[in-house]
């Protein structure tokens, strides 16, 4: 598609089933949120971080930490929307975003997405058939549409909105690890999934 692309981490949730706030949580001696950052930044233009409350603590070099506009931690879509109102006044049309615990996804992830994207659609990952629309490229001119969304009482999950839009699908392949295949949109929630993404992280993180 061409244009320049804005990059959003989604780091504004409660991390309930970890126990603590999951971007600073050591992933092979640095915050998973570093190893996130490490892996969007290239493939953006711009990148900020979507934080709140003690989250908002975050700091990593010249990246601008985004609040959400709607209070009480109303979830990922609400944290799409303030990477939207944040990029459109950046001068950007689109908006990459990923979370901030799955540190594994493709070095291709963007550049994937705009091949497939067209002026007006979402764009969303894919693996073996599984969507995972926290990874997706947004028209910021959608704001207003989210917001609205949000606010009418409909189910605020971040698919049910992009259904309810024009979208398509990148489809990407499984990762080869040892003797499986693994989804590289693989999301870390518990500690056993960090123990998991630990003896993982030598090989693909690389």
């Amino acid at each position: 598609m061409g244009e320049k692309i804005a990059g959003f981490i989604l780091a504004g949730g409660r991390s309930q089933r970890m126990g603590s706030d999951k971007s600073l949580r050591l992933l092979a001696g640095k915050p998973l949120i570093a190893h996130v950052e490490a892996r969007l930044a290239p493939q953006v233009d711009l990148l900020a971080i979507n934080a709140n409350g003690g989250a908002q603590g975050i700091r990593l070099p010249d990246i601008e930490i985004v609040p959400d506009t709607i209070p009480d931690f109303a979830g990922p879509l609400a944290g799409i929307l303030a990477g939207m109102i944040w990029a459109k006044r950046a001068g950007f049309e689109q908006l990459a975003t990923v979370p901030t615990d799955s540190p594994f996804f493709p070095h291709t992830l963007v550049e994937r997405l705009s091949e497939v994207g067209e002026a007006g659609t979402i764009a969303v990952a894919s693996c073996v058939g599984k969507a995972h629309p926290v990874f997706a490229l947004w028209p910021v001119n959608l704001a207003d549409s989210v917001a609205a969304f949000l606010n009418s009482g409909a189910k605020a999950s971040v698919m049910a909105f992009v259904t309810s839009r024009p979208h398509c699908f990148a489809a990407f392949d499984p990762i080869a690890y040892e003797s499986q295949e693994l989804d590289p949109f693989f999301n870390i929630n518990t500690p056993a999934d960090l123990d998991k993404a630990e003896s993982m992280a030598l090989e693909l993180l690389a």
